[in-house]
């Protein structure tokens, strides 16, 4: 299996953002044009894009669809997450032209809820996000609302039952490694390997240089999610398809 490089666009306020460690006090904003971004990256070889609402996710509704949508009709495929909470939102995002939308703080709050999203849209238009911070008993927990709320759920928890449930993607952030370049938790997504193999895995924060993606490729990750990395020229496109 070949990991797919894809590119990220965090979006507030319809402008690109980058939040350190998922902390909306410690944005980095960039003069990028999003859709002028999103159509660079496809002119250099992506074929996918993650979107994140990140005014939905802290909010709870959706806040930049009409940016979303004019990304998924330029010719990548895009999977867009971030405020989604029933069933309304997902054919909100859908018929705006999104591939696959990803669940993260309903995945964690309402997983009977998302189970019968899985079975009614089909495992590879659902991406199950759980993105996670170690805390100090050496637990993988699952923040949600913007990473801003404790879910009581761990990833020991919920991978799991996912995969149980038909689940085939997901996504998966270190929380303490997001926008702050210091290189994917490789630890992490070996210990996700062990507790659900059979899950498509997308690593997400860290990542640095062509080094990390290598590092990633060896654990046979499905996807690596690039944000600050390609924004600060720190790597690019081609360099990531290349390694």
């Amino acid at each position: 299996m070949s990991m797919q490089i894809i590119p990220a666009i965090d979006l507030r306020e319809g402008c690109v953002v980058r939040l350190a460690q998922g902390d909306y006090a410690r944005e980095t904003r960039y003069p990028s044009d999003p859709v002028l971004l999103a159509q660079e990256y496809l002119a250099a070889g992506a074929r996918w894009l993650h979107m994140v609402d990140l005014d939905g996710a802290r909010s709870g509704r959706l806040q930049n669809l009409r940016v979303i949508a004019a990304i998924a009709g330029s010719g990548l495929s895009v999977q867009a997450g971030g405020g989604v909470r029933d069933e309304d939102d997902l054919g909100r995002l859908f018929d705006a032209g999104v591939a696959r939308v990803v669940v993260g703080s309903v995945a964690v709050r309402d997983p009977d809820r998302v189970e019968k999203w899985i079975s009614s849209y089909g495992a590879e238009r659902v991406c199950i996000a759980l993105d996670t911070r170690l805390d100090e008993a050496g637990r993988w927990t699952l923040p949600v609302k913007g990473w801003t709320e404790s879910s009581g759920f761990t990833l020991d928890d919920l991978a799991p039952r996912y995969v149980a449930a038909g689940a085939r993607r997901l996504l998966c952030t270190d929380i303490a490694r997001d926008g702050m370049l210091a290189g994917p938790n490789l630890q992490l997504y070996e210990y996700l390997r062990g507790i659900a193999p059979t899950l498509a895995v997308q690593a997400s924060g860290g990542v640095r240089d062509v080094e990390d993606l290598r590092a990633l490729r060896m654990l046979e990750l499905a996807g690596a999610v690039l944000g600050r990395s390609l924004l600060e020229g720190r790597l690019t496109i081609a360099e990531a398809l290349s390694c």
